[in-house]
């Protein structure tokens, strides 16, 4: 019998579940269904698309890692177990990340403006950029594989003990696993890098467009610009959700190990739904054509709605109908 706290837990790990699986199929199923229907997809959408896969994967497994610590603890708390939640987990995480990466700097390469040879040189090859990046992202994830097994090894050390040696125990590895989460937190700040240079540069040539348009009445309106700021947006609420899931990683990441028996710990492993669930909407709103087809969508199943409002009606007013 569930408690209380196990029922919120897994009734809120659901919800988010549900609304970072609608937001992200929806990206998935526009986007192969125009690549199925053109015969050809442009390089922006294929990105989405492969983030949009990776995301989807991510959430079956955090929800998995979530019925699995609440229903089944000592099945969770199992070397085999742990481990292929863990690298399950890694590996989505992983390329979630750097395909979000790759988003940013093909909005800096197609939008921004800048007379540097080097930025014109990267310009003119924006999709085998991308590409040389995701490319050079996977030296990081083998790093990670390496660096999970003594993290594994760690947890098998410390479940296999009983609770009376627990604490000894994790007194005598706390060097160790300080080490590790370090080092598995640097593969992070390689895409934090990138974003956040992307970020800064869509700013500097937005300043600089705008001085050039000399500040008029429609220089705020034009194409550039505005495909500048929204570039500028998209970028900066990766940062931020990306912030926001980094921190409860780590936070997570030492919350189980040392209040692994505390039923208010599970809470934190919430904030990471955050990323994978609110970004996927975000670049809805962001992408007009995305956008434009939830639109549609919504409006057909409002109308719908309606039909189906109007023939119930219509069958209570008649007599004799059931």
């Amino acid at each position: 019998m569930l408690a209380g706290l196990d029922k919120i837990f897994l009734t809120l790990s659901t919800a988010e579940f549900i609304i970072g699986m609608s937001g992200n199929v929806f990206v998935g199923l526009v986007n192969c269904s125009e690549w199925i229907k053109n015969q050809k997809i442009s390089f922006v959408d294929f990105i989405l698309t492969c983030l949009a896969l990776s995301r989807i994967t991510q959430l079956l497994v955090s929800l998995w890692q979530s019925f699995v610590m609440t229903l089944s603890p000592p099945f969770y708390s199992t070397w085999k177990s742990a481990k292929l939640i863990t690298l399950l987990w890694r590996i989505t995480n992983h390329w979630t990340t750097w395909f979000t990466t790759c988003l940013s700097i093909f909005y800096l390469l197609k939008i921004a403006h800048f007379s540097h040879s080097f930025f014109l040189w990267l310009k003119w090859r924006t999709n085998r950029v991308v590409l040389a990046i995701l490319v050079l992202s996977l030296p990081f994830l083998l790093f990670d594989f390496l660096v999970l097994e003594s993290l594994n090894d760690f947890f098998l050390n410390v479940y296999v003990m009983d609770e009376s040696n627990l604490t000894l125990h994790i007194n005598d590895s706390k060097t160790l696993y300080i080490k590790t989460l370090i080092l598995l937190s640097f593969s992070y700040t390689i895409p934090i890098v990138l974003s956040l240079t992307s970020l800064v540069l869509l700013f500097l040539s937005l300043v600089r467009h705008i001085r050039n348009l000399q500040l008029n009445v429609m220089g705020s309106r034009d194409p550039s610009t505005q495909a500048h700021k929204g570039a500028i947006k998209m970028v900066m609420s990766f940062l931020l959700l990306f912030t926001v899931h980094f921190f409860s990683i780590q936070l997570t990441n030492w919350m189980l190990l040392i209040f692994w028996n505390n039923k208010f710990t599970k809470f934190i492993m919430l904030a990471i739904y955050v990323f994978p669930s609110g970004h996927s909407l975000i670049l809805i709103l962001g992408n007009s054509k995305l956008r434009q087809t939830a639109l549609k969508v919504l409006r057909h199943l409002k109308s719908t709605l309606k039909r189906e409002k109007t023939v119930s009606s219509l069958q209570i007013d008649i007599p004799g109908s059931f």
